[in-house]
């Protein structure tokens, strides 16, 4: 530790924590000639699930939970095949074991291109649980018990989240698992009580019930809290209608396990006060996230955090309260918990400390979307967020419901494909926030998203052309107001 104090550093830069934000860190680095280094270590789940390099989205987030949604929404092309001439016997049954090994084997890939790209890059990568020692310094048991001490001029921390356990529920931690491990089950789940409200919990209920499980959500108090309200609502009606099971309004007691192996749960609704009781397979607690820090020794750094999320505290350009250590990503306090907010966040802190940049990164107009069954994709502000900030006298929210052609032939439901733009009431009318419920809500979202953070007005989105027939062409159609009272379903074309 000596030289560590008295003598030169080891690298330019050490990244803790080898997910979406930290390999960015580290790549981008990289390339501007600094030597760098990565340190990541996975701490197995309750259930003993272990993944490798490449962090939350990769091993147990978005990239699994995106497969697993194709494979659901497979399931409902097939049912909609013999509407448009394919003769397919029905019902199709669905092989979860299949699906599991497919899906797991392209993360396993991922895992390994991750490794091979540091490799090529020169970046040190060190598989070994890093915690401070000063605020230069690491320290990290290897494989064989040795401790290694690695020094950096500077540092930056993104070790993400990991999902929080009710613990003070009885059995809760015995019997119940995350996401950190549904993804990495060989055999199917069967019942499955969903605890939670997150978009977590309910892409989790969505694809469960969409490859043939019987799947139920228990939620406390609001769903998709932070998101549009009566897009929210919509989410839930849709899931409803197909399949999914809701139980609103409770709150679980205790799980325990019976004697033929099936989990019982106990839980109180809380609007009648009355204890209830169901069998279950397996219990998903979906109940949010907690900052991956308890391990880092943070305080030996002299690195703050909240005292009421344990998330790490930083300013405006990612620094902590130490000047060269930065944290980005889901690990940080107020920042969105998006791969590609940390991806962003990182390479353009790296810019500005190896690349001469001044950048910052703009939190504003970030979009997003929810895979549930009907996908939910939004940029910008909610309608409630706009009228608490502006006021309800200057905001004008556009909307309509649509129905895709393509559910026009297999007689599907589009009572909740639905679509609405929040502006400001006072012309041009500039657009607070875009809301889109239904098919590729992802791939819409994204490409308004930039016309949006470019500061497009209603006038100036109501003037670009649509592309005939598809689900976008909806938002440029939006000439429906709400305050107006008229009913907003467009027909035809």
């Amino acid at each position: 530790l000596e030289d560590h104090l008295t003598g030169q550093r080891d690298y330019d830069l050490l990244v803790i924590g080898g997910g979406s934000g930290g390999l960015a860190c580290a790549k981008e680095a990289a390339q501007l000639g600094r030597k760098v280094a990565v340190v990541d270590y996975v701490e197995p789940s309750p259930r003993g699930t272990r993944w490798g390099l490449g962090g939350t989205c990769v091993n147990v987030g978005c990239i699994p939970k995106k497969l697993m949604h194709q494979a659901a929404l497979l399931g409902g092309l097939i049912r909609d095949a013999p509407h448009y001439g394919w003769e397919v016997a029905q019902p199709v049954p669905h092989d979860w074991r299949k699906m599991a090994e497919a899906v797991q084997n392209h993360v396993k890939s991922l895992n390994w291109g991750h490794r091979v790209q540091l490799q090529d890059r020169k970046v040190k990568y060190f598989n070994i649980k890093a915690s401070f020692v000063d605020e230069h310094t690491v320290c990290g048991v290897a494989k064989g018990g040795k401790e290694i001490l690695l020094s950096a001029d500077h540092i930056i921390i993104a070790t993400g989240g990991r999902p929080r356990y009710p613990t003070h529920i009885e059995g809760a931690l015995e019997y119940g698992i995350t996401s950190d491990d549904i993804f990495w089950l060989k055999e199917s789940p069967g019942k499955t009580l969903v605890v939670g409200a997150s978009y977590v919990a309910l892409e989790c209920a969505g694809f469960l019930t969409g490859i043939g499980l019987d799947a139920t959500v228990m939620i406390r108090s609001i769903p998709l809290r932070g998101f549009d309200q009566q897009m929210s609502s919509m989410v839930i009606e849709h899931m409803a209608s197909h399949g999914t099971q809701f139980l609103r309004g409770c709150a679980p007691s205790r799980v325990r396990r019976l004697p033929d192996g099936h989990l019982q749960v106990t839980w109180e609704d809380r609007t009648t006060g009355k204890e209830d009781t169901g069998t279950f397979d397996t219990v998903l607690w979906a109940i949010g996230r907690v900052p991956d820090t308890r391990s880092l020794n943070l305080e030996k750094a002299g690195v703050d955090t909240s005292p009421d999320t344990q998330k790490i505290l930083v300013d405006s350009r990612e620094g902590t309260s130490v000047p060269h250590i930065y944290a980005i990503g889901d690990v940080v306090e107020g920042r969105p918990e998006l791969t590609p907010t940390a991806i962003m966040a990182g390479r353009l802190l790296v810019q500005r400390l190896f690349g001469g940049s001044s950048d910052v990164m703009d939190y504003d107009n970030v979009p997003t979307t929810v895979f549930t069954p009907l996908e939910y994709g939004c940029v910008g502000l909610s309608e409630e967020e706009a009228v608490a900030r502006h006021g309800q006298e200057h905001v004008e929210v556009y909307h309509a419901h649509y129905k895709p052609l393509e559910f026009t032939v297999a007689g599907r439901d589009a009572s909740q494909c639905y679509v609405k733009m929040v502006c400001l009431r006072e012309p041009p009318q500039l657009v607070l926030g875009l809301h889109f419920l239904g098919p590729n809500a992802g791939e819409v979202t994204q490409g308004f998203a930039l016309g949006i953070k470019c500061g497009a007005s209603y006038a100036q989105v109501m003037r670009t052309v649509g592309i005939h027939p598809t689900c976008s062409e909806e938002v440029v159609k939006l000439r429906i107001s709400k305050r107006s009272g008229l009913d907003p379903t467009v027909t035809g074309c």
